[in-house]
């Protein structure tokens, strides 16, 4: 069974993927309580580490799993991604921005044989280009063969339009290169997706100023207040017929919080967080806890179960089963 070591973990978006790819998880590192809180309620099984990956040394990771370097079979991570994401206001000195620097440390001292970074497609638009590149290179210096490519994740089992950026990459002295999964799927329509779906927190139906707009917003079309800014007053109506749009950490809409709010394709309402479940392919026993946005947060903030599943299960049928077994490597 390959065996994986997941960092900025969440909730368990990731990790849930390698579990059904039939992976061995041997750590699981997050700072945030309450995704750490989620994790432990769906994953008792994993060892977590909580607290913040600046502080984790390479040897404490290699005490906690009994691993020596170059056995690890995957290296897994999702840097936190609103300073390159094009919903948030985009910032080049976001301090989130260096949180790969930690993930390249930690890959690095623990050699593994393949990675998988993951994080939003904005990080290639616009000056957020050279952050592009300094990653790019920052992760080959570290010993690896990299490839980079934007999937969508509608067209791997996932009811919804969901572009990340994906990095893989194989440790160079091992006769294989990373590839990426083909599209597996056709999209997924939210009529489907939802049918028969359980009940879930729900926020309730509009009032004021959010059903005066959502009244006028028809599947697909998006609505602002009149003399509101968009960022803060948009709302975004779903269509039964087309997988829905991208699930962001925020809910978004006519709130204190950033991003377009999300709604129901024919009721005045944000998606349920059954809902939203199903929008980003957990299944409907995964455990939430918390208020709605929290919740809807860590949905927001998750990786795609069957997203992840079919890259990691690319990964084993295509690169660690094609790799020679390799023995633990010395510590540069």
């Amino acid at each position: 069974m390959p065996t994986v070591i997941s960092t900025f973990a969440g909730c368990g978006g990731s990790s849930l993927g390698y579990k059904w790819a039939g992976y061995d998880e041997l750590l699981a590192v997050e700072w945030d309580k309450h995704a750490a809180e989620t994790f432990k309620a769906n994953f008792p099984e994993v060892p977590l580490y909580l607290g913040d990956i600046a502080k984790l040394s390479v040897g404490q990771v290699l005490e906690r799993t009994g691993l020596a370097p170059g056995e690890l079979d995957v290296f897994d991570g999702s840097p936190p991604c609103q300073g390159f994401s094009s919903a948030g206001r985009r910032k080049m000195l976001d301090p989130r921005n260096s949180l790969f620097e930690e993930y390249v440390r930690l890959l690095q001292g623990l050699q593994p044989r393949v990675f998988v970074m993951e994080n939003v497609s904005g990080m290639v638009k616009g000056k957020m280009k050279f952050i592009f590149v300094e990653i790019l290179q920052a992760l080959k210096q570290a010993g690896y063969k990299v490839r980079a490519q934007v999937l969508d994740a509608k067209y791997f089992g996932v009811p919804q339009n969901r572009k990340r950026m994906i990095f893989i990459g194989c440790r160079e002295d091992l006769a294989i290169d990373p590839s990426f999964p083909a599209p597996k799927t056709r999209p997924i329509p939210l009529k489907i997706a939802l049918n028969d779906c359980p009940e879930g927190l729900n926020q309730g139906d509009f009032t004021g100023e959010r059903l005066e707009l959502a009244r006028k917003i028809k599947p697909w079309e998006s609505g602002t207040l009149s003399g509101k800014r968009v960022r803060d007053f948009n709302l975004q109506r779903n269509d039964w017929d087309k997988p829905s749009r991208s699930i962001t950490a925020m809910v978004g809409g006519l709130s204190s919080c950033f991003g377009p709010g999300i709604i129901h394709p024919d009721q005045h309402r944000h998606h349920t967080i059954g809902e939203v479940k199903r929008i980003m392919s957990f299944p409907d026993d995964f455990r939430l806890e918390g208020t709605f946005e929290e919740q809807w947060k860590r949905m927001g903030n998750s990786v795609a179960p069957r997203f992840m599943e079919s890259i990691s299960r690319h990964i084993r049928e295509n690169m660690l089963d094609m790799a020679p077994v390799s023995g633990s490597l010395a510590v540069a």
